[in-house]
């Protein structure tokens, strides 16, 4: 799997939980401490430049943990 497809899935699985928490991407910024604008780059599934720390932090406030490996 690309890096590209993994930040997709984590990209739709995040925007899958915000849904289910009822949370709007309004809501989400400012628990993230972010702009409305950076998180929609987060969610984009074909935006690669989120960090590993901001995916790790929207993971966290929708209840989730990011997990990676080394394999």
């Amino acid at each position: 799997m690309t890096v590209a497809a993994i930040k997709a899935v984590v990209a739709r699985q995040l925007a899958d939980e915000m849904k289910k928490k009822k949370l709007t991407k309004k809501r989400m910024a400012e628990l993230m401490k972010t702009s409305r604008a950076q998180l929609d780059r987060l969610l984009d599934p074909d935006n690669g430049s989120a960090t590993i720390e901001s995916l790790q932090r929207a993971a966290r406030i929708v209840g989730r943990e990011l997990r990676m490996e080394l394999v």
